[in-house]
């Protein structure tokens, strides 16, 4: 028989862990006409409440049921990838624990591997409960991604998503640790198959994502997957330098001919302010790519592994 492998990513999700797996073990019989094997891997990233008392309680009734618990929070990157490193299925899915990835949907994922897609992912075509700022802005995002980066990022991807063996390999073959799993999903390529659906809120418990952590996460995408900001910094440079090349011509002429003093002292000011703000935010984008090479050649563990069962 082959061998499914669920990887759920959990951080203070004691409210939903029971239910979670209610809903995924749904799909028990329709894997077993298959002749397939279902297995858990549920990644605890390093949570406060009772999420791994939860999932221990699963163990001792399920013994397809495993823990893999960090020794502090890593964040949802690094849980992925401690997933990916631990499952040894045949085929493997990410799904969260909150069930705003409905495991409903998998029969219909794993049938379109079944048609010769080597991964299936999803993708929310509305943004129904979510405040209206922070829609704006991740479409914002993925209209930028998609000008700036060869990588296929789609609008509304979720990490929900079905791979076979030979696509988890390639990732792992990229053990970078500034992740970025949506674009390192769409760089390793293979043919995907797009699954729509409504956003679902989640059942129990509240979003772990705010507004500033999902910019930061924003611009880990945009720094991993493009290096047009640099290039937009080098072209501010020399776009302010011919600026200043005619300023300069404009005052020599504008003295021999009219006469005119070099007066306007808050006209100065204020180019000389504005000058210094693009210098600085040219000098940001560059600290950040050199934040992530610094970051990248510590060479730091992912993730530190507290307890596995």
């Amino acid at each position: 028989m082959k061998l499914l492998s669920a990887i759920v990513p959990c951080y203070n999700e004691e409210e939903n862990i029971a239910d979670f797996y209610r809903e995924f073990m749904k799909n028990d019989a329709f894997f077993q006409d298959r002749e397939i094997q279902l297995e858990l891997w549920f990644i605890d990233d390093g949570s406060r409440d009772r999420t791994v008392a939860e999932i221990r309680k699963l163990i001792g009734q399920d013994k397809r049921v495993h823990l893999l618990a960090f020794s502090r929070n890593f964040g949802k990157e690094a849980a992925i990838y401690a997933g990916l490193e631990k499952a040894s299925g045949d085929y493997v899915v990410f799904l969260d624990a909150d069930l705003q990835d409905p495991p409903s949907v998998l029969p219909e994922m794993f049938g379109y591997l079944e048609q010769g897609y080597d991964s299936v992912a999803t993708r929310r075509v509305t943004r129904k409960g979510e405040p209206p700022i922070r829609s704006f802005f991740a479409r914002m995002f993925y209209r930028i991604m998609r000008r700036i980066s060869r990588t296929e990022i789609m609008d509304g991807a979720r990490d929900y998503r079905l791979m076979t063996r030979q696509v988890v390999n390639a990732i792992l073959s990229m053990p970078e640790y500034n992740r970025f799993s949506k674009g390192i999903f769409g760089w390793v390529g293979f043919e995907t198959k797009w699954l729509e659906f409504e956003n679902i809120e989640r059942k129990k418990g509240e979003t772990k994502w705010s507004f500033w952590k999902l910019f930061i996460y924003s611009l880990d995408g945009i720094t991993a997957f493009s290096t047009a900001p640099l290039a937009f910094a080098a072209v501010m440079g020399v776009l302010f330098c011919v600026a200043a090349f005619f300023f300069i011509i404009f005052i020599i002429v504008r003295k021999l001919i009219f006469g005119d003093p070099t007066s306007g002292w808050p006209s100065l000011v204020c180019i000389i302010s504005l000058i210094s703000g693009v210098q600085l935010f040219c000098l940001g984008i560059v600290g950040q790519y050199l934040a992530k090479t610094y970051m990248e050649v510590k060479r730091r563990p992912i993730y530190l592994v507290k307890e596995e069962i």
